[in-house]
């Protein structure tokens, strides 16, 4: 650092300080509160306010011949803050009240509303000091709850900024004092030359006097040391303590990163954090250049801010936007990282970041160099480069890639889906006013690298368990083996919700079967929720009777969910998990013809009707279509094929099936032009499906648009149900075993329409036995 450097007045022309601006939580000046409370700064704007205004005062929006008044009112207010701010020897009010009144210019081209403002104001402290009544104390708004635990305290680093300042303002004063000191023993030493050389005597009260003033302000610059020396330290344990509540939230926002691609709820905006760091750089440097004017070195202090400044240097380097965390070798991916000091980089030489991957054992040693090199990446550099308009300083990896892998031995049944690996961005980096450059280094979130495409439904298993149940500051990247069974229920919910994107929780049924899935106990009936889960049975051992893990069934009624079904879901229209005893006591006594919409629990990515049929000697059963799967839907759509089966009338409990689904309704084909005959398909169910009936006739849509809202409450299933309910082993029998079964190659009826008005029906067997004849 230059001497120039340390001669500079840390006070801007323009009143601010570098680095050193109380940002807009800055608290009032710690100056004695008067009778109602308010510092001095604001008890003189509220003075200054009003002066000038009289509560009595009608000014009108709208009447524009009143703008030079208020005008003038605005000059005045601007004009008595700055002379106050320009008289108040205290310079943290004066540097507060020329802050106000600049920011008060910016009512320059709106006066009337300034002045309507105020005027209404005052009118209202009237009103409020001329009553005597309890003030009530504010009300607590639980929304501002969260964002100040989410926010970084910006009072406590104001409140820093202000003790700097007042450390300066000591400093300058020390040296008012001691000019005059060494004036007063200049004229000390020149009274006691003529007695010396002359023999005069002055008068001894003048010696005396003057002996009197030297001591009083030899008392006075050692009683400022003193004080100065306190505030300094009273300004490292505070810079100390705002840094280690930085660094807290900056785990707590990456953190928060983590687990959001569970889909809890994250913020990522890194401004807030960004003023904090530059905050307390600014702080750091300001102070290391008041213990560098002091004449005596003060070691400790000295250390302790070399350290702080390091850990700020090396902290401020953030994964802004992560790498994919399954990465397929040759494929290109982005990852975006940014500095939030980047605006105090020292000009010149650019700063280069570089990425490596890394496996388990070399994130859990980054204090050393990685030694062997575990994988091959391309475009793996990029600059810090600072973007003006958002203020940022990001390194942008637009095309990395990730050429080979090297894996590491195995323990017993692990998998190359279960490896863990990060990818670790470092530079070197120099600050403006550090001689020193500085390494940094971060890794990312745990990615698992996979070579085919095969791979990715259990490479994800592994990012959501490591994102769900791995704890903070933990050592990388172990998680717990089992969790208990609530902590799993949450975060398939999450995960549910988030992917779908959908507000519609699972309910308790679909917890229950769940539960029942998972640990394999189809007629447990108590709560699940401390049953312990392993990873296992999360996603390494196979379902009984099923050739998928528990996680492969979930994933893919996630990917069928949200695909094709994401409306009818969010409608409360799909009851979804439900096992077939929980369906037979919802669905018994329920009229013929009443139907729910369940997830499969035999079929990866399966939705199943389930519905109410009569016997042939006159009882009931339960019946369970074929699922239709994403191909089915793709070919037509669920509300479709709701309408083309006759068998199902009424939605669970009782709603008109066209009523509730009639939205969804495609609209009838248009008659093709050219002559050709047009052809539709239709959904048969059992013996429907062998049979030359014709197709139901089309529902008319309400609307004139396929899919226009229709006046119908989102359906809501009952919750009042007892999983101890005894069931008649007679439903049980006719629920394992379904009379009827839809096949999804079953034939397809096309219907013909002739433009003379004659009607044909096709079998698509016959037509194409015909063709091959």
């Amino acid at each position: 650092m230059s001497c120039a450097d340390l001669k500079r007045d840390p006070v801007r022309e323009d009143g601010g300080h570098d680095a050193l601006r109380p940002g807009p939580f800055a608290p009032q000046a710690e100056s004695p509160p008067d009778r109602r409370g308010r510092g001095e700064g604001a008890a003189a704007l509220i003075n200054v306010l009003k002066s000038p205004f009289n509560p009595r005062d009608d000014f009108v929006l709208d009447q524009v011949e009143q703008e030079g008044q208020a005008r003038a009112l605005l000059d005045q207010i601007i004009s008595m803050l700055q002379s106050i701010a320009q008289q108040n020897v205290n310079v943290v009010v004066k540097m507060k009240l020329m802050q106000i009144s600049r920011t008060m210019t910016v009512f320059q081209q709106q006066t009337l509303q300034f002045a309507v403002m105020v005027r209404d104001i005052l009118r209202k402290e009237r009103v409020l000091l001329n009553t005597h009544t309890q003030i009530p104390n504010p009300p607590q708004f639980q929304q501002y709850e969260s964002r100040e635990s989410s926010f970084p305290n910006m009072q406590d680093v104001d409140h820093l900024v202000l003790k700097v300042l007042e450390v300066q303002d000591i400093r300058q004063k020390m040296h008012q004092l001691q000019e005059e000191l060494n004036w007063e023993r200049q004229n000390y030493e020149g009274l006691q030359g003529p007695i010396q050389q002359n023999g005069l005597d002055p008068t001894q009260s003048e010696i005396q006097k003057l002996q009197n003033h030297i001591q009083q302000l030899e008392y006075k610059v050692n009683a400022m040391a003193t004080k100065r020396f306190q505030f300094l330290q009273e300004c490292v344990d505070c810079l100390d303590q705002c840094q280690i509540r930085l660094i807290s939230r900056l785990k707590t926002w990456r953190w928060e990163q983590h687990k959001a691609a569970i889909g809890h709820p994250f913020d990522e905006n890194l401004n807030p954090l960004q003023t904090w760091c530059e905050q307390l750089l600014g702080v750091n440097g300001k102070l290391r250049q008041e213990l560098m004017l002091i004449v005596e070195p003060i070691p400790d202090l000295q250390e302790r801010l070399r350290q702080l400044l390091q850990v700020l240097i090396q902290s401020s380097l953030v994964v802004d936007k992560q790498p994919p965390q399954v990465i397929k070798t040759q494929s290109k991916f982005s990852t975006t990282v940014r500095y939030l000091l980047g605006e105090k980089i020292a000009p010149g030489k650019p700063v280069v970041l570089k990425a490596q991957i890394i496996n388990e054992l070399q994130a859990r040693n980054l204090g050393s160099v990685p030694g062997d090199n575990v994988g091959e990446l391309i475009n793996n550099t990029a600059i810090l480069e600072h973007n003006t308009s958002s203020k940022s300083t990001c390194a942008t990896f637009r095309n990395m890639s990730i050429k080979k892998i090297k894996r590491a031995d195995r323990k017993g049944s692990e998998s190359v889906t279960e490896e863990k690996f990060a990818l670790l961005f470092s530079a070197e980096i120099t600050i403006t006013g550090c001689d020193t450059p500085y390494r940094i280094q971060m890794i990312s979130l745990p990615v698992v690298v996979i070579v085919h495409g095969s791979q990715d439904n259990n490479a994800l298993a592994t990012i959501m368990w490591d994102c769900a149940f791995s704890e903070p500051d933990r050592v990388p990247f172990v998680v717990p083996e089992r969790v208990p069974w609530r902590m799993m229920y949450s975060t398939l919910n999450s995960k549910f919700i988030a992917e779908v994107q959908t507000q519609h929780n699972l309910d308790h049924y679909n917890q229950h079967f769940l539960a029942q899935k998972i640990f394999d106990k189809p007629d447990f009936a108590d709560d699940f929720s401390n049953m312990m889960v392993s990873w296992a049975q999360f996603n390494k051992e196979v379902l009984p009777g099923r050739p998928f893990t528990f996680w492969q069934w979930f994933e893919g009624v996630m990917e069928l969910t949200k695909k094709h079904l994401k409306i009818y879901w969010s409608e409360g229209l799909i009851f979804g998990f439900i096992g077939k005893q929980h369906l037979h006591l919802i669905l018994k006594d329920r009229p013929n013809g009443t139907f729910l919409l369940r997830f499969s629990d035999s079929e990866i990515g399966g939705i199943t009707i389930a519905y109410v049929s009569a016997t042939e000697n006159g009882g009931q059963k339960i019946q369970n279509i074929q699922p239709f799967t994403k191909r089915d839907l793709e070919i037509r759509s669920l509300g479709d094929r709701i309408r083309d089966i006759n068998h199902i009338t009424l939605l669970y409990p009782e709603f008109p099936k066209n009523e509730v689904f009639q939205k969804f309704y495609s609209e009838p084909q248009a008659s093709p032009t050219g002559g050709y005959i047009p052809v539709s398909l239709h959904t048969k169910v059992g013996m429907e499906a062998d049979s030359a009936m014709a197709p139901p006739p089309i529902v008319s849509p309400m609307s004139d648009k396929p899919h226009s809202s229709v006046a119908f409450a989102v359906h809501r299933f009952p919750q009042s149900f007892s999983p101890q309910e005894s069931i008649p082993q007679e439903i049980m029998e006719t629920a394992g075993d379904p009379d009827v079964e839809f096949s999804a190659n079953s034939p397809v009826i096309f219907p013909e329409h002739i433009p003379t008005g004659n009607n044909m029906e096709l079998d698509l067997e016959s037509i194409l036995q015909t063709l091959n004849n």
